[in-house]
């Protein structure tokens, strides 16, 4: 299966999951009169949208280079995953909106105990889910399919203090201000998750390089090589979740050209090996100073 296949395959589970889940989880918010259970089911359809933007935008990131992508398509994928982070940030809002503005309204209705079958439901479907999906996210190396790995994850989390909240409040009806605070704890977990999302692929669309570690990482790659004197003016920039690397090799000058050519290709060889997200390698042979 390749890797737009196996990409669609698992966000039409997430999406079929999500509305199922996002349905059981209204109705019993609703009938049961939890304000938290409501939200969380809001925070679930959400997951829907993110689905939808994937199964439509894996088509474009994934297609080969041409004339005038000469580097491919994968930046798509970064503008789609920051659009995943602002759908996440817009549903963390009006969550959080909603339960600090009513907070000091009166609850006519007492919650209702069958309530939290739906964050139970939740917890252990979506924390199955996250599995699955960060699984193939990292199989296909795909920055979108692991952000919305991690937006199952947070509807699983967030559904922990909606539990709490709502056991809470049948225990003792006088706690029912948990329900608003349980609603109010989920928008700020998805507030803090959805910066980091959009904060990380900012990064990559204005082509930040990898981290210190990697580069030293791939400097004793080079340096294993026998026939490597040096080497400087290593760069590297992000396309989606890949990674180009430039860097110019010193060799022993007195060494023909087709030797240079050699060490040139076995050393870009290792540096693939060493690193998936490396997708290509430009080196500039020059001779030891």
């Amino acid at each position: 299966m390749n890797k737009k296949k196996e990409i669609k395959k698992i966000t039409l589970w997430g999406l079929v999951l999500n509305v199922l889940i996002s349905i059981i989880k209204f109705v019993l918010g609703f009938l049961g009169n939890s304000q938290a259970v409501v939200a969380d089911a809001t925070h679930s359809f959400s997951d829907t949208s993110t689905d939808l933007v994937i199964l439509l935008g894996v088509k474009y990131w994934t297609a080969p280079p041409d004339s005038s992508h000469p580097y491919g398509h994968q930046k798509i994928e970064s503008f789609i995953t920051i659009l995943i982070g602002v759908i996440l940030l817009s549903a963390a809002g009006g969550i959080g909106y909603h339960a600090i503005a009513t907070i000091n309204k009166g609850h006519t209705e007492s919650l209702k105990l069958f309530t939290i079958i739906g964050p139970i439901i939740s917890i252990i479907f979506k924390e199955l889910l996250f599995h699955k999906t960060y699984k193939i996210g990292v199989k296909t190396n795909s920055s979108s399919v692991k952000a919305n790995a991690w937006h199952h994850r947070t509807d699983a989390f967030s559904s922990i203090p909606v539990l709490i909240a709502v056991v809470a409040s049948l225990i003792d009806p006088k706690l029912i201000i948990l329900d608003h605070i349980g609603a109010i704890i989920v928008a700020a977990f998805i507030i803090k998750l959805a910066i980091g999302i959009i904060y990380n692929n900012i990064n990559e669309l204005v082509d930040t390089g990898i981290s210190d570690e990697e580069i030293q990482n791939i400097s004793k790659i080079i340096t294993s090589h026998s026939d490597v004197k040096g080497h400087h003016k290593i760069r590297t920039r992000k396309l989606g979740n890949s990674i180009y690397l430039d860097l110019h090799l010193q060799v022993d000058g007195d060494l023909s050209v087709l030797k240079g050519h050699d060490v040139t290709e076995e050393v870009k060889s290792a540096l693939l090996r060493c690193n998936s997200r490396i997708i290509d390698v430009m080196v500039h042979l020059e001779p030891e100073e």
